[in-house]
């Protein structure tokens, strides 16, 4: 096939998409499965996870910022509202899942790095596309042929939310024709929820800055193992949003919401130790709110843990803007502190750990730093 026609053969695959987006309709509430079927046992199963996490001091109990979060939900999954049930988990990974059992998973890197609600809807959406049209039950029963039924277990559970990420990423993923659904079925479900579609393209390609900096791009990366192209993603998700432009974004609204948590989020962003990843999303939320002390300082202190080249002025500028803006954390001056005591001003140092101490005197740390004065 010449590439002019490939080319056209493709668009003409990507607006049968678009088509196909704008005439789909959700299926009727999904009655629960007998528990003799593969469907209904996977159910139970994640049942009993939904249980564990419950339980799990991972969960991250604030009833006003799941109720938020569930609203959201709700909106976009209409009459299958009352069948989904949102959990916010404490880790700083990017990712939200979707059991068949109506669980969802939103962990706490995913809303750091959304820049708004319409960000938020957007894998929100994506989910329940998959929860509506069954692909768990498609991925159970591929699993299964392959033998690995065990490990598919803790799929959705605390057992693969750190250390075995990649792993699960790459055996449990779903195959891009069921991605590119759920691409569509999301749009379409913002669209229908008043959401800016436009902002599900903007996710993707914010990921991808922080990819980048780490220097792999996708290509180590499980989170875009078994989806489409990134680039290639945001075409066909700008595309989709042409088809219904406009909408709300609700971004100041988000950021209210979220500010009593991000002083939290950042610290395990930054104890993450992907430095190169850390310092791109930060770059990135300081050019959208570059009077925020808090972002600053978090992307002083994982420039200091890095600590190469001319990472320790770089980090030693951020702080000192951070505090001259008001508000710092108390952590800034420890941070001014240690970097003055690395490069050997020792009167500096002692002030800024002086005003750490004043602001947090029953700090962990503080007989540590006691022993620096």
């Amino acid at each position: 096939m010449k590439r002019r026609q490939f080319l056209s053969f493709c668009s003409g695959c990507l607006f049968a998409g678009l088509a196909n987006a704008q005439e789909w309709s959700a299926p009727p509430r999904l009655a629960r499965p007998d528990v003799a079927s593969d469907e209904g046992g996977l159910w139970a199963l994640m049942d009993r996870e939904e249980a564990r996490l419950r339980r799990s001091p991972f969960a991250l109990r604030d009833p006003h910022l799941q109720r938020y979060v569930q609203d959201i939900a709700c909106r976009l999954a209409t009459e299958h509202c009352a069948d989904l049930r949102v959990h916010l988990v404490r880790t700083p990974f990017f990712n939200a899942t979707m059991a068949p059992n109506g669980m969802m998973q939103v962990w706490t890197g995913l809303l750091l790095r959304v820049d708004n609600e319409a960000q938020l809807a957007a894998v929100i959406g994506h989910e329940i596309g998959h929860y509506l049209q069954r692909h768990q039950l498609d991925r159970l029963r591929d699993v299964k042929k392959r033998s690995a039924f065990g490990q598919f277990l803790g799929m959705f559970g605390l057992v693969g939310m750190a250390g075995q990420v990649g792993l699960l990423a790459g055996m449990f993923a779903y195959g891009r024709e069921h991605e590119s659904e759920a691409d569509r079925i999301g749009s379409l479900l913002m669209r229908r929820a008043g959401y800016d579609a436009a902002e599900a393209a903007n996710i993707w390609e914010n990921l991808q800055l922080e990819l980048k900096a780490r220097g792999d791009g996708e290509q180590n990366s499980p989170l875009f193992a078994t989806h489409p192209p990134a680039e290639e993603r945001q075409a066909a998700l700008r595309r989709l949003a042409e088809a219904a432009p406009g909408g709300i974004t609700n971004a100041s609204a988000w950021q209210k919401r979220i500010a009593p948590y991000l002083r939290e989020w950042l610290g395990d962003e930054v104890k993450r130790g992907q430095h190169e990843e850390s310092i791109a999303l930060l770059t990135r939320k300081i050019g959208s709110y570059p009077a925020n002390a808090e972002y600053l300082h978090a992307r002083a202190e994982a420039y200091r843990l890095r600590a190469k080249g001319e990472d320790l002025q770089t980090a030693l500028a951020d702080y000192q803007v951070a505090a001259s803006l008001g508000g710092e954390p108390a952590e800034t001056h420890r941070g001014m502190g240690l970097v003055f005591r690395a490069i050997g001003d020792s009167a500096a140092a002692r002030t800024h750990f002086q005003r750490y101490l004043e602001k947090a005197p029953d700090a962990p740390d503080a007989p540590m730093i006691r022993s620096y004065l």
